[in-house]
């Protein structure tokens, strides 16, 4: 059972600081990578919590292999995110306040396969043509990388 989970069955749907870890994968069009996710049906980041003992760099690496199938091959750091645009209240009424660590990564390798349990479909997406229907505490992440883009 995940670190989450066991919390979950102490203290129901009260809030969670939760700390964990996103990728920011982009293909060689330098297409962002999102997941059709199946908790609350919308596209958002590879990543999730922080399990006892890893680092955030294992976290990033562990949950791009569990959702994706991709191995990294880089990872190189973008950012640290918390406040109150990544608290989020899940359909099933669970309360998460994100701490999330950033990475971006170009090289990777492996068949990309979506994990059925988190999520529908993988998919490249342009960065001029993002889904509409973003995860909430994934959308600041998001528009901070294209602004960053924007000063270079």
């Amino acid at each position: 059972m995940s670190y989450v989970r066991e919390l979950r069955a102490l203290v129901g749907h009260r809030p969670l600081i939760i700390a964990g870890a996103a990728a920011l994968i982009f293909d060689q069009q330098n297409r962002l990578l999102l997941q059709h996710r199946k908790d609350n049906q919308q596209w958002g980041l590879i990543g999730g919590s922080m399990e006892i003992g890893e680092s955030l760099e294992e976290t990033a690496r562990r949950e791009v292999f569990e959702e994706t199938g991709l191995e990294l091959d880089e990872l190189n750091w973008f950012g640290l995110f918390s406040g109150q645009e990544l608290i989020y209240k899940y359909p099933n009424g669970d309360v998460i306040v994100n701490v999330v660590a950033v990475y971006t990564s170009r090289r990777f390798r492996g068949k990309l396969k979506a994990d059925e349990k988190e999520g529908y479909e993988l998919r490249f997406f342009n960065l001029n043509e993002l889904p509409k229907d973003t995860s909430p505490p994934d959308r600041p992440v998001i528009e901070e990388y294209l602004r960053s883009c924007d000063r270079t």
